[in-house]
């Protein structure tokens, strides 16, 4: 039997098949409109958010989850869904699309998902708001020129 030619492959196959398995929980915590697990953020895991307007950066899982919370409070369904594995990470991007007090919403976003140990470790985001359904309508207008 020869040697593996490349002995870490296997290990970081397993460490990359397992920090695709914490961002697709931490994708359906989203889609589903509820806090991510206790397995799935780190303890001291960092949001850093560039929203319309401004920037800003919570830390620890309880803050983490509590503006998450705040963001993705209602079911939805994703569109235009796309996970591309970086070191460390994925880049993920998306649009979701869900209701609030009976008003159809829309989000477009790109997060740099790290993970360390298993868990979440930071998610840095871009943000480009929150579009309520008179919104959607007025930029697919503009859009048709």
């Amino acid at each position: 039997m020869e040697p593996d030619p490349h002995p870490g492959r296997k290990n970081m196959e397993g460490t990359m098949e397992k920090d695709q398995a914490v961002i697709g929980q931490y994708l359906a915590a989203v889609e589903g409109g509820t806090p991510a697990g206790p397995d799935v953020l780190g303890s001291d895991v960092v949001l850093d958010a560039t929203v319309p307007n401004w920037r800003f950066t919570v830390r620890g899982a309880d803050a983490v989850r509590a503006e998450l919370s705040r963001w993705y409070a209602a079911p939805g369904r994703f569109e235009n869904l796309s996970r591309t594995p970086v070191p460390g990470g994925e880049l993920v991007r998306f649009t979701l699309h869900w209701e609030e007090d009976g008003v159809p919403h829309t989000v477009h976003q790109a997060h740099v998902v790290s993970v360390r140990d298993g868990r979440i470790a930071r998610d840095e985001v871009w943000c480009g708001g929150r579009w309520p359904a008179p919104l959607m309508e007025e930029m697919a207008a503009a859009a048709d020129g």
